[in-house]
């Protein structure tokens, strides 16, 4: 699984960092998402799809 963002469309939210923390930060000037792992374990599928699906702005995808 690889995790995709588009950062000029995030509205800096949060969900995904408080979904998916081991994922997700935001970025401390602006608040806008910022991938830690843009690769993560297999363990991670559920809470990255969780913060796929809450993401208010839809700025996240799963690649396979």
């Amino acid at each position: 699984m690889k995790v995709a963002v588009d950062t000029s469309l995030c509205i800096g939210s949060g969900t995904c960092a408080l979904t998916a923390p081991a994922v997700f930060d935001q970025d401390a000037d602006e608040a806008l998402v910022v991938v830690l792992d843009g690769a993560p374990p297999e363990r991670e599928r559920e809470a990255v799809e969780l913060a796929v699906q809450s993401c208010p702005a839809a700025v996240i995808r799963i690649l396979e």
